[in-house]
C-alpha cells in the first residue's frame, strides 16, 4: 500500500490542503487496500456528521421541455423523437400530496429550461406547496436565471436550488455543449443563488466524453471554492438519441471514489446516491451511501411521465427509485447499514 497515497487520503481527512499531482495519483489507483482506506475514512467523516441518517428528496419532473441543446442530454431541445410533457400545476401539487403521505419533507422540482414555466409561473407554484406544506423544503432545479428570478423563487419560499456545473474547465465545458452556453454564466449563478442564501447544490459528470483526470481535480478545486450545501456526483450515461451516442459512459467506480474524495473535503455536504449510480450496477446506490453519500431522491412523478423524462438510455424509474417503493429503499438501505429518516434534512453547514 503506498505511503504517499495514505497521506494524502490522511490530509483529506484532516482538512489539510491536497495539490493537484496527489489527487490525480489517488484517482488513478487501483490498489484495493488504498480504495478501501479512503471509502472507510468517507464513511467514518459522514457517520461522524450524519450518523446512519439518510435523507429522503421526494423528486418531481415536472416538465421535459427544453431550450438548451446540450450534447450529452436526453431531453435536448433538438431530440425530435422525445415525448414532451408538462404538469400542471395542480399536477405538481397532487405529487406532494402523495409524498408527504410516504413521508417525504423534502420536493424536488426538476425540469428542462422551459420558457413555458415563466418566474410568475414558478413563483406561484413555490408558494402553493410551502402554503400546504410549511414543515418541508422545497428544491428547485430549473436551470440558469437571473438573479432577479433567482430572488423571486427565493421570496416565493424556495429553499435550495440545485445547479450542476457538470465541468469547471471552459475547454471541456465547450465540448459538451453548444456556443450559446457559457461557463462563467453558469459560475456566476451559482455565486449568485448562495449570495441570495439559497441552499445551494452542484456537481459533474463523471467520465462524460473529453474528460481527463485534470478535469475532474479542477472540478474538486472548484467546489472548494464554491462550499455548496450540496455535490451530487453520478456516472455520465449516454443517450441514443444525441450526439454522443457513441461514446463510452462513465465507471462505478471513479464514481464512488470521488464520492469518499468530496465526502473528506466536504465533511458537512449533502451527497447523494444518484440515480445514475443505480442504472450503472444494481447495487450502485447502496454503494454510493458506503462510499459517503447520505440523500436519496426517489421518483415522484407520476407514473406515466417517468419514461418521458429520459435524460440518459435507461434511466431507472420504478422499484426502489420510485416514492412507492419506499419500503424497498428503506430495507435496502438498512441492509447495507443506514436508515431511511423522516426529516427535512437540512445541512450540517447552515
Amino acid at each position: 500500500m503506498s505511503l504517499d497515497l495514505t497521506t494524502t487520503i490522511e490530509h483529506l481527512y484532516s482538512g489539510t490542503p491536497v495539490y493537484k499531482n496527489e489527487l490525480i495519483n489517488l484517482l488513478k489507483c487501483e490498489d484495493p487496500q488504498i480504495i478501501e482506506l479512503l471509502r472507510s475514512k468517507a464513511n467514518s467523516v459522514r457517520q461522524e456528521i450524519y450518523g446512519t441518517d439518510v435523507y429522503i428528496r421526494g423528486l418531481i419532473e415536472f416538465t421535459n421541455y427544453c431550450k438548451n441543446n446540450c450534447y450529452y442530454c436526453g431531453i435536448r431541445r433538438d431530440n425530435l423523437v422525445a415525448t414532451r410533457y408538462r404538469l400542471a400545476p395542480e399536477d405538481i401539487l397532487s405529487c406532494c400530496d402523495e409524498g408527504y403521505k410516504l413521508g417525504f419533507r423534502t420536493f424536488v422540482l426538476q425540469g428542462g429550461e422551459d420558457g413555458f414555466f415563466t418566474r410568475d409561473k414558478i413563483c406561484h407554484i413555490v408558494a402553493s406547496i410551502k402554503d400546504k406544506y410549511p414543515d418541508c423544503a422545497l428544491t428547485l432545479s430549473i436551470g440558469e436565471w437571473s438573479r432577479a428570478d433567482y430572488q423571486a423563487f427565493y421570496n416565493a419560499g424556495a429553499d435550495r436550488y440545485l445547479l450542476r456545473h457538470e465541468t469547471a474547465c471552459k475547454d471541456h465545458y465547450s465540448k459538451l455543449h453548444p456556443e450559446n452556453m457559457c461557463l462563467d454564466t453558469r459560475k456566476e449563478c451559482l455565486f449568485n443563488l448562495k449570495d441570495i442564501g439559497f441552499q445551494v447544490g452542484s456537481g459533474f459528470m463523471v467520465g462524460s466524453p473529453f474528460q481527463t483526470l485534470d478535469n475532474l481535480v479542477e472540478d474538486i478545486f472548484f467546489l472548494a471554492q464554491l462550499k455548496p450545501h450540496m455535490i451530487g456526483i453520478g456516472p455520465y450515461i449516454t443517450h441514443k438519441d444525441t450526439p454522443f451516442r457513441d461514446k463510452e459512459s462513465g465507471s462505478l467506480d471513479m464514481t464512488l471514489k470521488l464520492i469518499s474524495i468530496l465526502r473528506l473535503s466536504h465533511p458537512k455536504a449533502l451527497i447523494p446516491a444518484t440515480t445514475a449510480l443505480g442504472t450503472i450496477h444494481p447495487n450502485g446506490r447502496e454503494l454510493g451511501l458506503k462510499a459517503g453519500a447520505n440523500v436519496i431522491m426517489p421518483n415522484l412523478s407520476p407514473a406515466s411521465v417517468r419514461e418521458k423524462y429520459m435524460l440518459y438510455d435507461n434511466k431507472l424509474s420504478t422499484g426502489k427509485e420510485a416514492a412507492e417503493g419506499l419500503d424497498e429503499l428503506k430495507k435496502s438501505v438498512a441492509k447495507a447499514g443506514y436508515k431511511v429518516v423522516i426529516d427535512v434534512g437540512h445541512s450540517k453547514l447552515i
